[in-house]
């Protein structure tokens, strides 16, 4: 994937300051039309199972296993670039999906996507998340709603922020460009807005936690192991095929990469007692 000049360090001070940024030059055309591609088979199959999935909105998970264009996306050099000034190194993908929120979809709740980690805040993010548009993203089709700042508030800010009975007002739409997308802070407040045009909004997202970090998505039984082969080092890093410091993620004593050798038993298996 072509990388177009980017200057990493001014949206990470961005990021810093309002939580957030977006790289308006993101995908080209072409990529946008192997995207589409990509997903074709996938939608128009099923809608989501609660509110905050979206009764009227459609998600593909697991999509970095899904298509060649996923895998290049996951990985994207700038994106990693602005990983790398925020999250410690050994960082894994814990969430990859598509979301096509249709027309008459509700406002999602307001949110953070690293509330998984039961943390005080004021914080540093324990996860990013990645938004990229691959239809334009306006006021009335469902563009993501974001509360610019708030990553920087502690949780009893957050709570008061909850009670508010205009709360929802003070969220804006991050519009932008199919093409886009919008990089920000797991603890950053936001939501999927509300749907009011005549046409879907289709999107794709990936989040990144610490490496310490419980992944969302379990992609050792979701990606199978002769896929997984076929990926690059560093997307299969991002999997959890990797060890932190000094041993955290190893298999039986052993580096996770031998499990993708095709001789590979696990020792449990050879060294079980019968009873």
């Amino acid at each position: 994937m072509q990388t177009p000049a980017f200057d990493a360090d001014a949206h990470a001070q961005r990021m810093e300051a309002d939580g957030y940024t977006i790289i308006e030059d993101f995908l080209g055309a072409d990529q946008l039309a192997r995207v589409r591609r990509a997903l074709a088979p996938h939608l128009r199959s099923r809608h989501g199972r609660n509110a905050f999935e979206g009764f009227r909105t459609e998600r593909v998970y697991t999509l970095v296993a899904r298509g060649k264009v996923f895998e290049e996306m996951t990985e994207e050099p700038r994106i990693l670039a602005l990983l790398d000034r925020f999250l410690l190194p050994g960082y894994l993908l814990t969430a990859s999906q598509a979301i096509n929120i249709e027309p008459g979809e509700a406002a999602q709740g307001v949110h953070y996507d690293d509330a998984f980690y039961n943390l005080p805040r004021p914080r540093p993010a324990a996860s990013l998340s990645v938004i990229v548009a691959i239809d334009d993203f306006t006021e009335t089709n469902g563009a993501t709603d974001i509360l610019p700042g708030s990553h920087r508030w502690s949780d009893e800010e957050v709570t008061a922020f909850s009670l508010r009975p205009d709360a929802a007002a003070q969220l804006k739409p991050a519009v932008m460009p199919a093409g886009s997308a919008m990089v920000f802070q797991g603890h950053m407040l936001h939501r999927g807005g509300a749907n009011r045009s005549d046409a879907p909004r289709l999107a794709l997202t990936n989040q990144y936690c610490q490496p310490w970090g419980r992944t969302q998505e379990n992609f050792f039984l979701g990606v199978p192991r002769e896929l997984v082969r076929t990926m690059s080092p560093r997307l299969q890093a991002l999997l959890g095929y990797s060890i932190w410091h000094p041993f955290m993620g190893h298999v039986t004593a052993s580096h996770p990469l031998k499990t993708l050798d095709e001789a590979y038993r696990p020792p449990v298996l050879e060294d079980r007692v019968a009873d």
